[in-house]
């Protein structure tokens, strides 16, 4: 399936997101918070870990619309 660039960058958005998130959940760490500063868990966050955590959240929200597309091979039929 062909992939745009903006695709491609919600998805790996989208991987980092979830890579983070099983860390969180298997060693109760922050990788984000971790880099950037900050504590998730104690409700404090970097401004440079809120603005991650906000292009994750909105590239989750781009990719529902990749469950919606035909694939181009559909398309030509």
């Amino acid at each position: 399936m062909n992939r745009t660039p903006l695709d491609r960058l919600a998805l790996v958005l989208m991987i980092i997101g979830a890579l983070n998130w099983l860390l969180v959940g298997v060693a109760d760490y922050d990788l984000v918070t971790g880099i950037f500063g900050g504590n998730l868990f104690a409700g404090r966050m970097s401004v440079f870990s809120r603005i991650i955590f906000a292009l994750v959240g909105i590239a989750g929200l781009y990719s529902i619309s990749l469950l919606f597309r035909e694939s181009p091979a559909a398309e030509r039929e």
